[in-house]
């Protein structure tokens, strides 16, 4: 039996699971494992320049590509503690990410060591296991673990903390006997489907709303074979937006409080059942239930028994991973079409056509300062079909959400319950680390790319080219809307007359500065005019410097992005669309 470092041992076991990448912040308690990382030369590393950094990056990459894991890794105490922050965002969303921490040696712990904190403790209420691994001979097997876990049931994030002594212990290992666990996935029964089918059958006005759990489970493909086979319109969540493209005639518009379409709640209210697949009701796209539930029954299929019913009960749930329920749905609607028995809704569809075609908002602004609604139309005309955006929270996701376009699954990588604000320069980071070839656009408000801005010497110094579209309106958006509810416009001002940049002109912060200092490519936009030129550039430099380009849109102060509290109670506080001229890129008039 071959003798080796337990450190060894878990990078070998990480090899053969299949992770060819990291992301981390080195440090003297792990020190052991990077060494290991060195000499083996097969996994690839970037260097963080936060620990949080490194979580979001490495859940970027797993929302990138079916399949993927990220991995990150950091030393002792802080270092995990910086990370809660993505662990947080990874099980609030099933991503899979593993988290590797160094801890003072075991004799330390407990102790008041340098840097010492049960991590272990901290970290268990958002991941779906964590461990400080007290037995070297422990090691090589808490990462088989580790990565079946990550893989069964609902996904989620696993943390494992190597005390320094436990790694560099030596153990006898044979990895070349090593084998990945098998994954556990729940599957529908045939019988589960036909009861489904059958309440679908029965309905006059049903629909279909697609989770994320879609997604994950790679079966967009799947979804919408299904619904064509059932002529069933198709309302996406957040978290599912683009599992059925936006052109899609079975596309209905996404339903919710914020990042909806008018047309997808009009529809929702409409309908009188929804087979939800793969989604949690989050109450962001569902308002409360005594609204959402009112006049509808409802099938709930998802991979987490304790989903079902959390919310509120459905007629019938079913548990199973999307995938496994979408494969037997199509069995049995497939032999319902060969009898001749599954319904037309030929009627149905046409209604939900119409009023995507119809109730719109305005986009089509000529105003300066720019609307963050023209911004929009101007992202619709100049990035292409494929373009993956990459955005986490504020009225600039919202907004985005509402008058953007997503043709694919993983076109829309989003941190949709945990929100953290800087989340979105890593994250896209790791998207590209996982796809060098795709276009990729991140979207922040000037809040958001403040919190993690240092990140983007990372993608200088590693060659990750995106383009990051900032809309500046030197507010917190978002917060300062809320705020109207109480009569107030308090600490959300982020403007000021900045000594070293007056043409800003109150706008504070100056991101070219900035920007440039980090290594990276900075335009800035004032007119809709420009916005087409600025993305032209953006491409030239992403070709010849191969850094990141950062795009500044100079909005108006105050705008408010349509929200409400109820799915049937949305304000509209700017002008609707009256015409196709006033929406020209709205896709109900060009699908």
């Amino acid at each position: 039996m071959a003798k080796m470092k337990a450190a060894m041992a878990a990078v070998l076991v990480m090899e053969k699971e299949g992770v060819t990448q990291a992301f981390g912040v080195p440090g003297a308690a792990i020190n052991p494992l990077y060494s290991a990382l060195r000499e083996r030369q097969s996994i690839a590393h970037i260097l963080a320049r936060h620990v949080e950094g490194a979580s979001h990056m490495a859940e970027g990459y797993t929302r990138a590509k079916a399949g993927n894991i990220g991995v990150c890794i950091g030393t002792s105490g802080p270092a995990g503690t910086d990370m809660i922050t993505g662990l947080y965002s990874a099980i609030a969303d099933s991503i899979p990410i593993l988290c590797i921490t160094g801890q003072a040696p075991r004799a330390r712990l407990y102790k008041e060591d340098f840097q010492a904190v049960d991590i272990e403790s901290i970290s268990k209420p958002v991941t779906k296991w964590s461990v400080t691994v007290r037995e070297p001979g422990q090691v090589p097997r808490a990462f088989q673990q580790a990565f079946n876990l990550m893989r069964s049931g609902r996904p989620g994030p696993v943390l494992i903390d190597l005390p320094f002594d436990v790694q560099m212990a030596e153990i006898e290992f044979d990895i070349d006997s090593y084998e990945p666990l098998p994954a556990y996935k729940p599957a529908a029964t045939k019988a589960q489907a036909i009861k489904a089918i059958e309440m679908l059958q029965a309905a006059q006005r049903p629909l279909i709303v697609a989770g994320g759990g879609i997604i994950n489970a790679d079966a967009s493909d799947l979804l919408v074979e299904f619904a064509e086979l059932v002529g069933v319109p198709v309302i996406p969540t957040l978290m599912g937006w683009g599992a059925i493209p936006d052109d899609h005639p079975l596309m209905a518009g996404m339903c919710g409080l914020q990042t909806s379409h008018r047309y997808g709640n009009a529809t929702l209210l409409a309908s009188d059942f929804v087979l939800g697949i793969g989604n949690r009701w989050a109450n962001r796209h569902t308002g409360s239930p005594e609204v959402y539930c009112k006049g509808r029954s409802f099938v709930h299929v998802d991979i987490e028994s304790t989903q079902i019913g959390r919310v509120f009960n459905p007629d019938l749930g079913i548990v199973s991973d999307a995938k496994a329920a979408l494969q037997q749905f199509i069995v049995v609607a497939k032999e319902l079409r060969a009898d001749g028995r599954l319904k037309d809704r030929g009627v149905w569809v046409q209604e939900c056509r119409e009023r995507k075609r119809t109730l719109l908002r305005k986009t089509n602004y000529e105003s300066t300062p720019m609307k963050p609604q023209r911004v929009y139309q101007c992202m619709n005309n100049n990035f292409p079909r494929d373009t993956t955006y990459v955005s986490t929270i504020g009225l600039s996701q919202i907004a985005g959400a509402q008058f953007l376009h997503v043709f694919g699954p993983r076109q829309w990588i989003n941190c949709g319950q945990a929100g953290p604000l800087g989340w979105t320069i890593p994250a896209a980071l790791g998207v590209r680390t996982a796809d060098p070839t795709r276009t990729i656009v991140a979207l922040s408000g000037d809040y958001d790319f403040q919190f993690m801005v240092e990140e983007l010497a990372v993608g200088a110094q590693f060659k990750l080219p995106y383009v990051h579209m900032v809309v500046n309106n030197s507010y917190l958006g978002l917060i300062r809307q809320a705020q109207r509810g109480f009569s107030m416009d308090y600490c959300v001002q982020l403007g000021f007359e900045n000594i070293n940049a007056p043409q800003l002109e109150g706008y504070g912060v100056d991101h070219k500065a900035v920007v440039e200092g980090l290594g990276c490519k900075f335009v800035r936009v004032y007119k809709q005019e420009e916005m087409g030129p600025a993305i032209q550039q953006a491409n030239v430099w992403m070709a010849e410097f191969q850094v990141p380009v950062v795009i500044e849109v100079m909005l108006e102060r105050v705008t408010n992005i349509a929200m409400g509290v109820e799915i049937d109670a949305i304000n509209e506080f700017e002008e609707l669309a009256l015409t196709a001229a006033d929406a020209p890129t709205a896709i109900g008039l060009l699908d």
